[in-house]
C-alpha cells in the first residue's frame, strides 16, 4: 500500500496495490495491519457507512465536537472531490484544507483524522461513497461548516451551484463554529 502525506501531514492518501487483467481486478480494500503501518498509528474502526448521491450533490462539511470520528473514505462507483478541513483548535494547520479526487478507477482512499471537518462533491452521474469511522455517529454532537466559507477558500470543481441538504444549507462560518 502506498501512503502519501498531503499538505496537512495528518491527512493521508492511501493507494492499494491493484492486481488486474482482462477479467477485472482485485485489491485489499481494508487490511488493518497495512493501514496502521501506512498511517503510523493504530486505528480501530467501529462503523461502516455507505452513501449514494447524484451529480452536483455536495455533502458537508461535517464533524463532531464530541466523539470526533476519524474516517477512512473511498468511492466504489463514480467520482467525487473529497475534502478535509482542520478544525482542531490550536493546530498549526487550523482552517487549512486538502482535497483529492476519489474514483472507482483510481481506488484511492483518504484518511481523515478525528478533528477534521469532511465533505465531498459528486463529479460523476452518481457516486457510491463508503467510509469507516473510528467512533459512532452522534447526531447531537454533529456540526456543519459552510461549504463555501471564504475564510477556508475551498476550490470546489463546480460549474453550477451544488445541491445541498437542508442541514448543510445551515452550515456556519469557521469563525463562529464550535471547535473540536
Amino acid at each position: 500500500m502506498k501512503a502519501t502525506r498531503t499538505a496537512i501531514p495528518d491527512v493521508v492518501i492511501l493507494e492499494p496495490k491493484v492486481f488486474g487483467d482482462a477479467r477485472g481486478f482485485f485489491f485489499e480494500s481494508y487490511n488493518r495491519k497495512a493501514i496502521c503501518e501506512a498511517l503510523g498509528i493504530v486505528v480501530d474502526f467501529v462503523q461502516d457507512n455507505h452513501s449514494r448521491s447524484a451529480r452536483g450533490v455536495l455533502r458537508g462539511l461535517h464533524y463532531q465536537v464530541k466523539q470526533p470520528q476519524g474516517k477512512l473514505v473511498r468511492v466504489v462507483r463514480g467520482a467525487v472531490f473529497d475534502v478535509a478541513v482542520d478544525v482542531r483548535n490550536g493546530s498549526p494547520t487550523f482552517g487549512r484544507w486538502v482535497g483529492t479526487e476519489l474514483t472507482e478507477d483510481n481506488h484511492r482512499q483518504m484518511w481523515v483524522p478525528p478533528g477534521f471537518a469532511h465533505g465531498f462533491l459528486v463529479l460523476s452521474e452518481s457516486a457510491d461513497f463508503l467510509y469507516k469511522t473510528t467512533d459512532y455517529y452522534a447526531p447531537e454532537h454533529e456540526r456543519c461548516i459552510a461549504w463555501n466559507d471564504p475564510a477556508i477558500g475551498i476550490e470546489w470543481p463546480l460549474s453550477d451551484e451544488p445541491t445541498l441538504s437542508a442541514k448543510d444549507r445551515l452550515g456556519v462560518s469557521l469563525a463562529t463554529a464550535e471547535l473540536v
